[in-house]
């Protein structure tokens, strides 16, 4: 088979807690511009994202192996910034599977994304809200085929796709260079979706792959994207609430058996609450970014996506925390009631001795 596409490398940058749109369109200019936010393939016209990624292309890049890359940058509304490298292709699935997983398992291409990320936030800094110094970043691997043909030059389906070459598929979404056991090669296949005959996705962990025309992958792969960043966004969140709560335990351990010490338990409770309630905005606010509702394409790939990445389950670890710094809230105040209560009692006692011993000296 021939095979003609690309290879996409996706790199994402939680720099800091937002970015200031208006601003940030002023200082990119006419270079780039919002994502289109609607979708094709008959899908709602209100599926489509409230705040839509602002895309500004950049300069190519020559990687240490000599390839030569296209790059662009992608900044989302939550002060995440992607990197988009992308290599065109041309050739047999031997070649194909073998540059794949080169490029998944190249320690050399992420310091380049970085770099790019470093360079752009220089011109961009003063439009990014509380931004961070350590980074949490997760990447993501595309294989994009805009063109498969067999022996006798004809396009072929999905369902010749899964059919005659499902192992070569998995390889090429794990990076492996042999072919994988069955058991796992069809859980891997599970769910694949199409939507026309010629159309297939496949999504992994790590990577995906996109069977389609060019302006119809190109939807495709945003949802993906959408998922990635939807799923960093909940791993910083996670770890945040971890560092909080153990900051919580910490300073209840030194005051659990001080009494005088819980009267300013209050401070640490109004905190940690204020802590929780803007964690539940921020997350509220991924959440809603775009609903993908119904039994449209997308909504489908988007719910595969998220399934396979990890959305849920982070979701779920923020979300348990959050019910624990409730709790913690609760019993934080209850400590403080207990202790005010205790020293009330202790004060109405000392003035009935005071009152009884009066009473006694009077007579």
């Amino acid at each position: 088979m021939l095979l003609r596409g690309c290879i996409r490398m996706f790199f994402f940058y939680d720099v800091g807690e937002a970015f200031d749109l208006e601003k940030l369109r002023g200082l990119v200019g006419p270079r780039g511009g919002p994502t289109k936010p609607e979708f094709p393939r008959r899908t709602p016209d209100y599926i489509r994202f409230e705040n839509p990624p602002i895309a500004e292309p950049s300069e190519g890049l020559t990687l240490r192996s000599g390839e030569k890359v296209v790059c662009s940058i992608k900044y989302y509304e939550y002060a995440i910034v992607e990197v988009q490298m992308e290599a065109s292709f041309e050739g047999d699935w031997e070649l194909f599977l073998a540059q794949t997983s080169r490029w998944m398992d190249s320690p050399e291409i992420e310091p380049e994304g970085r770099g790019v990320v470093r360079k752009h936030l220089e011109r961009i800094a003063g439009v990014v809200s509380k931004p961070r110094e350590d980074w949490v970043q997760e990447n993501y691997l595309v294989v994009e085929l805009n063109e498969i043909r067999d022996e006798k030059g004809n396009m072929v389906t999905a369902e010749e796709l899964l059919s005659s070459r499902r192992d070569q598929i998995v390889q090429l979404i794990r990076g492996e260079a042999t072919a994988l056991a069955r058991s796992t090669t069809d859980r891997l296949l599970e769910g694949s979706l199409s939507y026309y005959p010629a159309d297939l996705l496949v999504v992994g962990a790590t990577a995906a792959m996109v069977y389609d025309r060019v302006e119809e992958a190109g939807w495709t792969i945003q949802v993906l994207e959408y998922a990635k960043m939807q799923l960093l966004e909940f791993r910083y969140y996670d770890n945040f609430m971890t560092r909080v709560l153990s900051d919580v335990y910490n300073t209840l351990d030194r005051k659990q058996n001080l009494l005088l010490s819980r009267w300013r338990l209050p401070g640490e409770a109004n905190r940690l609450n204020t802590i929780r309630l803007d964690v539940m905005d921020l997350t509220e606010r991924v959440d809603n970014a775009v609903k993908f509702v119904s039994d449209t394409f997308y909504a489908r790939a988007y719910r595969l996506a998220a399934s396979r990445v990890g959305v849920a389950e982070y979701r779920d670890l923020v979300e348990k925390k959050l019910e624990t710094a409730g709790e913690l809230y609760g019993f934080m105040v209850a400590q403080f009631n207990e202790a005010r209560l205790f020293l009330l009692e202790a004060a109405i006692t000392v003035l009935c001795l005071l009152d009884v011993l009066l009473l006694f000296r009077g007579r």
